[in-house]
């Protein structure tokens, strides 16, 4: 029996994402590790293999004749390992959906949502992940993702679930025994709530209403629209939310929009997963039932805007 001698397999991806993208901190960031440890790999693997397989050349990084010829060889060992891999994780009967969801769609949409789902595919097993992330599906044992976007992800397929309208919400608390809120101007008097990713909102809001100060007002950071609403809903100012997704505290009077003023974001949820990556029956049950929850739901608020 002939014992392989094969180098560790972080080295070779190290390799093959540098030498792909010509540079060691691209690779770095692709593979999400520091420039310092793909360099570390990659000596590691040049003074296994005896062999130079880049030029450092100031800020860039050039393949020797020997690092070309290796290449070609380890991007298709890669490449069979990844379609085996792919394979293995895509067998007919695989019941588990491993999904990476935008953190305020998943406490807020689908969460709310789990037992219809379970009721109607009690065969398929949800594990969930809130991530704000956009993962890159070649390094990850996600099979679909929810992303937050403008949906410009060439090498996935995405199904648009729903549009991201924002509108300032607070709780009543904090307007009682103050004059109403009549113009976009008078916001400014308040404390004004941003979502860190989403910290250009405001200024695009007001700027829409045609309020040119804007640094007059006080404002608070939070790193994500749960922590926002919990503390517009303590009265600690007035944030911005996605209406569908403020819906049960709006419904139960814990918030309310104070001035009826609407932020087009551009921006929407998208169901993702990899064109190259065949669908389970469970993935396909899961992309079915939330595209049939979404025209629902679009045909029920067509309908309530009909009868207003």
């Amino acid at each position: 029996m002939t014992i392989r001698r094969l180098p560790p397999l972080n080295a070779l991806r190290s390799f093959e994402a540098a030498a792909r993208l010509r540079s060691f901190n691209k690779a770095a960031d692709e593979l999400f590790v520091t420039p310092s440890a793909v360099s570390h790999q990659i000596k590691g693997l040049e003074e296994f293999l005896g062999v130079q397989l880049f030029e450092r050349i100031k800020r860039r990084v050039e393949l020797t004749a020997p690092g070309e010829r290796y290449l070609i060889s380890v991007q298709t060992a890669l490449d069979e390992i990844d379609d085996a891999t792919r394979r293995l994780m895509t067998t007919p009967n695989s019941g588990v959906v491993n999904l990476s969801v935008a953190p305020a769609f998943l406490t807020r949409w689908l969460v709310p949502r789990i037992n219809h789902f379970q009721n109607h595919n009690p065969e398929v097993e949800l594990r969930l992940t809130a991530s704000m992330s956009q993962i890159d599906f070649r390094y990850s044992d996600m099979d679909m993702a929810v992303f937050f976007g403008d949906g410009n992800w060439p090498d996935l397929h995405t199904h648009h679930l729903r549009n991201v309208h924002s509108v300032p919400v607070c709780s009543p608390k904090l307007l009682e025994g103050k004059p109403d809120i009549k113009t976009a101007e008078d916001l400014l008097k308040y404390t004004l709530i941003h979502v860190s990713k989403r910290d250009t909102e405001w200024k695009s809001l007001l700027r829409q209403e045609g309020v040119s100060r804007i640094d007059t007002a006080r404002n608070m950071t939070f790193s994500n629209t749960s922590l926002a609403l919990g503390a517009a809903m303590e009265g600690l100012g007035i944030a911005l939310a996605d209406r569908g997704l403020a819906v049960r505290e709006l419904e139960y009077g814990q918030l309310i929009c104070p001035l009826d003023i609407t932020l087009n974001t551009q921006k929407a949820f998208y169901l993702v997963y990899q064109k190259s990556r065949p669908l389970t029956e469970s993935m396909q049950a899961f992309r079915d039932w939330i595209l049939d929850e979404m025209q629902t739901e679009q045909r029920n608020l067509k309908g309530d805007d009909s009868e207003a």
